[in-house]
């Protein structure tokens, strides 16, 4: 763990700019604004050889590769693109943190004491995650793409890149976003959202509505292109497809919206860009919003909840119409690199586009135009996308399905598992999945305004305006208190593979994903999974057969929170 006297020593060292040892950087020429291009062959292809070999670039990989190397083990990270650090250097800088008494080990040192005090940019994240790897001799490949993992029989040999180079290890680690490894590996793993039905839950699979009255449509808002004229057919953004209110509850293959978590400035910015397959027709529902709200209204809209939360530095939003490019991120998970470069640069137009029409369009108030039109991106951050954040926020992918699944039961703090490698604390939350269309008062006032008063349904009966938009898929809700996450959860069983280990993507349910899923929480599972991939390599062990006695010690001597 960094001890205090580190921590000053970083800050300084991050301030002036002067860092003991060179850091990694890729050395390919900079590609721009993309998720997936052409990299080259390497003209001699090389096969390393590590103990640990970690697949992907969250905080979780910086964790994990520092702790298997303090317990003396060679690490090597292989990362998809150019960057270390995941969200937290690509712009995510208002970390959700839950109960921060529950963080511990090397995620508070970072996301408490040095992030929250100390890194005012995603630039000095990121910086402060390549100096500790460097510091320990953590060697970083950049640009290094998984195209396939060798197993024999039970247990991983080597994963080969696509630009031809190779690595072999003892222990493999998947600290994606995606769970790219896992799906190569062959374990059993699940993407979107289970039945309600499958383990007890009550916020799983289809959700009609909304449980957070912030995030819902506060006014109605006409779904059709001609508004009341449903032959029209439905404005982008909206679902059309008929769905009835028996659906609550069902299981889908649908997921979180993804967006990207643009770092805003009022000091000589870069002007918002306008993209160059700008359609103001697809931003047709966030005008009918920010229209249709009352004059009353425009301090939450302008400062809070939505259509933009926008203000310096990290810039939000969790309203009904947003900065999330709600179904937009449906095919990602299972999606080929390429079809993610598609979806990629799809939010790329769709995120730029919206804030160039808030800024521009003259069918926006004058007042949120002007407030938007203040702000723009950084000179100084991002430098190769031109101050837009490099990395797509990808809330929700593929999901491990380990000896242990984490459910929402969990998070309610109705159970109590004995092999704790960490805590989570944060609300279990998702984003909008899906805007559809409320056909009946019923609908609209018993799940959208979660009323069950029949003179008030009786009343909108009879007054009913008209079809509105409504929503599919958020959620909050609150976690009592901090919940013990199982060792069990972020390996997979067995049988199918006994040297992975996963700290990102764990065993989980959909709602109990959308509170495990936050940065610090990843930093914790990494740090506990590296020592677990230490503990069985000095073994000889499967990682399903680690002493969990000893692997607790050795937490709770790093600091690590666990009860």
């Amino acid at each position: 763990m960094l001890r205090p006297s580190r921590l000053l020593v970083l800050t300084a060292m991050l301030t002036a700019s002067l860092l003991a040892k060179e850091l990694p950087r890729p050395t390919n020429p900079n590609p721009g604004l993309k998720y997936y291009y052409p990299v080259p062959l390497v003209a001699e292809p090389k096969t390393y050889d590590f103990d640990v070999v970690i697949y992907g670039a969250s905080p979780a990989a910086v964790s994990a590769a520092c702790q298997a190397k303090k317990m003396g083990k060679s690490v090597g990270i292989f990362v998809f693109r150019r960057h270390v650090g995941g969200m937290s250097s690509s712009g995510l800088s208002d970390v959700d943190y839950g109960k921060k008494e529950s963080i511990g080990g090397m995620a508070k040192t970072v996301f408490l004491d040095f992030f929250k005090k100390q890194v005012q940019s995603p630039a000095e994240v990121e910086t402060l995650f390549l100096t500790m790897l460097t510091d320990l001799d953590v060697p970083v490949f950049f640009e290094h793409r998984l195209a396939q993992a060798e197993k024999q029989g039970d247990r991983l040999t080597k994963l080969v890149f696509e630009n031809g180079n190779s690595a072999r290890g003892k222990v493999f680690m998947d600290t994606t976003y995606e769970g790219d490894l896992i799906a190569r590996a062959g374990v059993a793993h699940v993407a979107g959202r289970e039945a309600n039905a499958e383990f007890g839950e009550r916020l799983n699979g289809i959700q009609i509505g909304a449980r957070s009255a912030p995030h819902n449509f506060q006014w109605r808002v006409d779904p059709y292109v001609v508004p009341g004229d449903p032959r029209s057919g439905v404005i982008e953004g909206v679902d059309g497809t008929p769905y009835a209110v028996e659906d609550h509850g069902k299981a889908d293959k649908r997921y979180q919206p993804f967006c990207f978590r643009v770092f805003a400035t009022k000091k000589d910015p870069l002007p918002w860009p306008k993209p160059a397959d700008y359609r103001p027709a697809r931003y047709e529902l966030l005008k009918r919003y920010v229209n249709a709200a009352p004059d009353s209204t425009w301090w939450n809209l302008i400062y809070s909840r939505g259509p933009l939360k926008l203000n310096e530095g990290d810039c939000n939003s969790a309203g009904p119409v947003s900065l999330d490019y709600v179904g937009g991120s449906f095919g990602w998970a299972e999606g080929s690199y390429e079809e993610r470069e598609r979806i990629f640069q799809d939010h790329v137009n769709y995120q730029q586009g919206y804030l160039y029409f808030l800024a521009h369009d003259p069918g926006i108030p004058a007042e949120l135009r002007a407030r938007v039109a203040q702000f723009g991106l950084p000179k100084k951050e991002f430098p190769e996308t031109a101050g837009w954040p490099h990395e797509l926020y990808v809330r929700e992918g593929r999901r491990l399905r380990g000896d242990y699944v984490l459910t929402e039961h969990d998070c309610l703090g109705k159970t109590k598992v004995e092999d704790s490698v960490g805590l989570g604390s944060f609300i279990m939350d998702s984003h909008v999945v899906r805007r559809i269309i409320y056909k009946t008062a019923k609908d609209a006032h018993i799940t959208h305004l979660r009323t069950s008063k029949p003179e008030e349904i009786t009343a909108a009966q009879q007054n009913w305006p008209g079809d509105m938009v409504g929503l599919d898929g958020q959620f909050d809700y609150a976690v009592p208190k901090p919940y013990r996450i199982s060792y069990r959860a972020i390996r997979p069983k067995k049988t199918e593979c006994v040297n992975l280990l996963v700290p990102t993507v764990i065993s989980s349910t959909h709602p109990a994903f959308g509170s495990s899923r936050m940065e610090p929480v990843f930093m914790i599972l990494g740090q506990s999974a590296g020592a677990a991939a230490a503990l069985a390599i000095d073994g000889g062990l499967a990682v399903q057969d680690v002493d969990y006695a000893k692997l607790r010690a050795i937490l709770l001597k790093e600091g690590q929170l666990l009860d």
